[in-house]
Parts: C-alpha cells; structure tokens; sequence
C-alpha cells in the first residue's frame, strides 16, 4: 500500500540518520506524538494497517542538526471524545513514549488532541519518564499565530478602531491569549464558542460580548479560529452569517483539524480569505523527500506546526547553545513569561512566521473586497449598531 511504500521510502533515503548512526549519535532528539486528524489523515498515514504498537513513525524532520521524529498515535480527534477513545489513547502515547526513550530523544511533544491527555500538568508522564522533557508546545504557537494575525490584519488593510474580530473558542489556551492580546491592541471584540461556562469566566475578565450561537454573532471582518470542536466550527453557514455585505471573510485558522474545514472551504472559497496560522517556517528546516513529506502534514517544506518548532527550537537552545535551565522549566503551561522564551529560541534556532497558506497552499492576496458585488459599498458596524450580547449562561 502507498503509506508502507512512502515509510519504506522515507527510511531508505535518511542518509542523515545513517550518519548518525554511524557518529553514535541517538537515532533522534525530539519525537512528536500526535493523534490523527481524521479518517482521511489515517489512510495517508496507515491505509488499512493497523500498527502491531499502537504507533508508528510519519515524517522525518531535521533542523540545525536536531533529529525531529513524528510518532503517530492510531487514534483520530473524534475518537479521542469518548472516554474509550482517551483510554486507548493514553496507552498508546505511553508506548510511544517507551519509543521515543529508546531511540534517545530527550523532548518529547504532545501535539494535537493529546495536548491534555494526560490532564493539565501531565504528572503522570513525567513521573513515569524522569528522563524526558514534555512539552505541548503551545507557547510557540501562540508566539507564531499572534504574529500570523498581526500580518493578515496588516496585509487586509483593517483599522484596528474599525475592525471587529470573532474569536472561535476564546476560552481556551490559545484563544485567551488572542483575545486579550487583540483587546489589548484596541480591536472590537468578540468570543463564540460551545462552552458557556467558560464564555461567562472570559466576559467576566475581559468584558467582551460573547455568545454560544453563531446566528447572534452578527457581521464581523476577521474570525481567529482557536478550537477544532464540532460544536463551534463555522462551516458554510457560518462563514455566510457573519461576512459583511460586499466584502470577504478573513479567517485565521489555527485549529487542527481546521475550523472551517477543507471540505467547507470548498463551498465558501470565493467568500473567503483564509490562512492556516500558528506555523513556524526555517531555511535551516529539512523535511525527508521534501515535499512528498511535508504534503502528507498539508505543510510547505520548510514548515512545521508551531509547537514542533517549539519543541526543535528547544532542544537546540538547551543541548546546543548549552541553556540546560530551560530543561526545569514546566513546559505545560502558557503565559507570557514562557512565549518571551520560545520567541528568544526560535530566534537563536532561526524560526519565524512563515508565508501565509491556506491548507499547504500560498495566500498572496488579502483583498477582501467580493468582486462579484464590487458595488456593495463597505459601511462597517460601530459600537451603536454591534448587537449586544452577554454570556450565554446569563440569557433567560
């Protein structure tokens, strides 16, 4: 089948692990563990097979001498809801683990879902890998997309006193550190999302209008995108709902699996400007067989997702440029304090944002204006005309 070919190839023609080898070094230094993102994902990786682990290896990243691996985990996003689907997940992570510390990495990342796989401070795997250093990479992440949203606003010509942007999942890590960032830079705001509660506890910190029904959204200029759950994608309605009159939608989609996904982008394409965000690009970044890799992760070749270029920038920093303190650092957490550090190692490591792209492919124009309703004159909300939305845990 094409994925045995493709792992076949792709370990016959790693003439740099073979050097290591050869040099004694460890086979590799940071290993990604990720769960799939889909069914889809799952046949490019696995076909029909079924690991006899529970994991297998995907592609093969190197960068400024680091050996990046990724172990994918034979569970989807969707599986991993069920309590089951969690189970069989966290077995499944821990063998990879058991790889990984047998390969000699001395990183490890939880991407994708796993991120909180094992709850939010992950003490059950450090107490069980002393050796390795977790981190779910979300620092540099949040690094990278902020910088992704600042250009799009920049490159589509949006006042910021004029502007207003939905924020998709505003109460988790990356959608609190986008909002308040983007309140903070003078932006109208406003926070959609499934989790009522959690609406409630960001209006109560931020003062932001937010709502659990895309319908009371009303007309906004840009979504940032921070959550891939089912219960808050925007999808075709969505993207319907809240365009202005005359003008595009501009979507900064961070979440994986996207937000508004692959097969809904499709349908709304022309009514659209959308970008994948929170990636990290390097020239020093070498994927194996180059862009029949980097493709199968709907990345350019020079691209990772942010949090692997957390994780390679790192390792390089604390092994390489001899910071061994970064290593105590507790890597699950995101503040301020901690994305100033992986902002100083993606410098050090030569990261930085890469040129935008929607689902692997380049975005050169951020003109919103719709041509097919060019006449539609562009009369942007002010605060008299927003609708007036309170936390959805407070509405009758």
């Amino acid at each position: 089948m094409l994925s045995d070919i493709w792992r076949f190839t792709v370990a016959a023609c790693d003439y740099r692990a073979w050097w290591r080898k050869l040099q004694g070094k460890p086979m590799v230094d940071v290993v990604f563990i990720t769960n799939l993102r889909d069914e889809a994902e799952r046949q490019r990786f696995f076909g029909n097979r079924v690991p006899e682990l529970g994991h297998a290896n995907g592609p093969r990243i190197y960068h400024n001498g680091v050996a990046g691996r990724v172990r994918g985990i034979y569970s989807t996003a969707a599986e991993m809801l069920t309590k089951e689907g969690r189970r069989l997940a966290r077995a499944q992570f821990i063998a990879a683990c058991e790889w990984a510390e047998q390969n000699g990495a001395k990183i490890v990342l939880l991407a994708a879902s796993t991120k909180r796989l094992f709850g939010r401070d992950g003490a059950v795997l450090k107490e069980r890998f002393p050796n390795l250093m977790f981190t779910i990479g979300d620092n540099g992440t949040a690094q990278m997309l902020w910088a992704d949203v600042e250009r799009a606003l920049e490159r589509a010509r949006l006042d910021r006193e004029r502007a207003r942007v939905l924020v998709v999942g505003p109460y988790g890590i990356l959608g609190s550190c986008m909002t308040r960032k983007l309140v903070q830079s003078g932006y109208k705001v406003v926070g959609y999302g499934a989790n009522e509660t959690a609406l409630a506890e960001i209006h109560a910190e931020t003062g932001i209008p937010v709502t659990s029904r895309i319908d009371e959204v009303g007309q906004v200029d840009v979504v940032v995108a921070c959550t891939h759950s089912t219960s808050a994608k925007l999808g075709v309605h969505g993207v319907m709902r809240l365009r202005r009159d005359g003008r595009k939608l501009l979507v900064i989609d961070v979440a994986e699996p996207a937000n508004l996904d692959i097969d809904a982008y499709r349908i709304v394409r022309d009514d659209v400007v959308r970008q994948d965000a929170g990636n990290a690009w390097s020239s020093h970044l070498h994927y194996v067989l180059g862009r029949l890799s980097s493709r199968l992760l709907m990345l350019d070749k020079r691209v990772v997702f942010g949090c692997f270029g957390e994780a390679l920038a790192l390792h390089y920093v604390i092994h390489q440029l001899d910071q061994p303190q970064l290593a105590d650092i507790d890597w699950f957490e995101v503040d301020e304090a901690r994305t100033r550090l992986v902002a100083a190692a993606f410098t050090y490591a030569g990261f930085e944002p890469p040129p935008p792209c929607c689902f692997g492919k380049r975005v050169n124009d951020f003109n919103l204006v719709l041509e097919r309703n060019a006449l539609t004159a562009y009369s942007p909300l002010d605060s008299n005309t927003m609708p007036l939305l309170t936390p959805a845990t407070q509405r009758s």
